[in-house]
């Protein structure tokens, strides 16, 4: 069943054209209902319906269905075009202040999308070009300005609410448990900063221009984006498609510039270094299967050999845990829960989670495996002291 819903989610993205669905012949006895809560687990609700608006009305879902099914489409419309002039609100507000940065994800993936409203949205993550100390400050004078709160802070990020919208002020955007690794990502992201905060980008409907990084930065970022959540918590389908259409506007963006077969070969090794000087390699070919199997990507087109083996896992992981694993019912004891005044629950059950993934992981990625423990100590220790600042 899980390839009916492939197929239907390439064929609402316009890849595939979906001959089995518009006559009607792969949709007999279809179950609708539970392709609607695949889709909910998966945040792919807006872009299904937008295949669904391609149907017959013979083979459609019933109209209660439908109609709860439009009404959520029409809620993540909404949500985009709000967030889509909130982020550029907060990035010229951090510009304002004196500082380069980019939008991180988000919205600028969305605008990669046939249907930019389609996409389901998250909160906004923005890079900013300073130190940790600045960002401190420079997330209580937005607050203030807005009537806002600092939700959180941990060593990348200082997390805001500015007029109802979640903010993440990045001092840097990512990390990883192995301190060689970190070191080396730490590096890269030094010497690829300026680029990234240059890189402007017109959002939908005319709301305004932010920086958002290039396609050829956000081919290794996400794909380390994604192997961080994989190991802390899981991954979604919406995270793959993301990741599927940065390697389809990157390849388009490169033939667009008309390089040579040898400046081809160029790109494609530095990309490939890239990725294996940081420690990415395997869990490459890893994304490349499951792109290959939800999303139909062919080989000429993957950036790594596909990793059968490791992608099966990492699919199962996707299937059964959803959206950032939240779905995956056998972990639900090792969530955070909060109550009603946002005090935190469940820091046992969830360390001990993130040790669970660790061991599950430890055959097929053992560098991180075996450092995020140490690293999630140090992390503890870090927080501890910085707060007592």
């Amino acid at each position: 069943m899980t390839s009916v819903y492939f197929r239907f989610v390439q064929f609402s993205l316009g890849i595939y054209e979906g001959k089995e669905f518009l006559e009607g012949s792969a949709l007999k006895g279809f179950d609708w209902a539970a392709f609607y809560e695949f889709a909910k687990k998966q945040t792919l609700i807006g872009v299904v319906f937008d295949g669904i608006q391609k149907l017959p009305k013979d083979v459609a879902p019933h109209l209660v269905l439908l109609m709860r099914w439009l009404g959520m489409s029409q809620r993540i419309k909404q949500r985009n075009e709000r967030l889509n002039v909130a982020t550029v609100d907060i990035y010229n507000k951090v510009k304002a202040a004196g500082y380069s940065c980019c939008i991180l994800k988000g919205q600028g993936n969305a605008a990669m999308y046939p249907n930019p409203s389609a996409r389901t949205p998250g909160d906004v993550d923005i890079w900013v070009n300073a130190g940790h100390e600045e960002i401190r400050r420079l997330a209580h004078l937005l607050v203030k300005k807005a009537n806002g709160h600092v939700d959180d802070e941990c060593f990348n990020h200082i997390g805001i609410s500015v007029n109802g919208i979640g903010v993440e002020l990045h001092s840097t955007p990512g990390f990883m448990a192995n301190f060689v690794y970190n070191r080396r990502l730490q590096k890269w992201l030094k010497r690829n900063v300026d680029l990234q905060c240059c890189n402007i980008e017109e959002l939908p409907n005319g709301v305004g221009a932010v920086a958002v990084p290039t396609l050829s930065f956000n081919i290794v970022y996400q794909l380390y984006h994604l192997y961080h959540h994989y190991f802390y918590e899981g991954v979604g389908l919406r995270q793959v498609v993301d990741y599927y259409y940065v390697i389809l506007n990157l390849e388009s963006g490169v033939w667009n510039c008309r390089l040579s077969d040898e400046e081809l070969k160029n790109c494609e090794l530095e990309i490939q270094n890239s990725l294996k000087h940081l420690g990415l390699w395997k869990f490459a070919g890893a994304v490349m299967y499951v792109l290959h199997k939800v999303m139909g990507l062919s080989e000429d087109r993957m950036i790594a050999p596909m990793d059968m083996k490791r992608g099966r896992m990492l699919l199962d992981d996707i299937l059964h845990g959803g959206n950032f694993g939240q779905y995956d019912k056998q972990h639900a004891w090792g969530r955070d829960c909060y109550d009603n005044k946002g005090f935190k629950h469940g820091a046992l059950g969830h360390n001990l989670l993130r040790l669970y993934r660790d061991v599950s992981l430890l055959r097929f990625y053992p560098t991180e495996a075996l450092s995020e423990p140490v690293f999630r100590v140090w992390h503890w220790w870090w927080r501890k002291l910085y707060n007592e600042q």
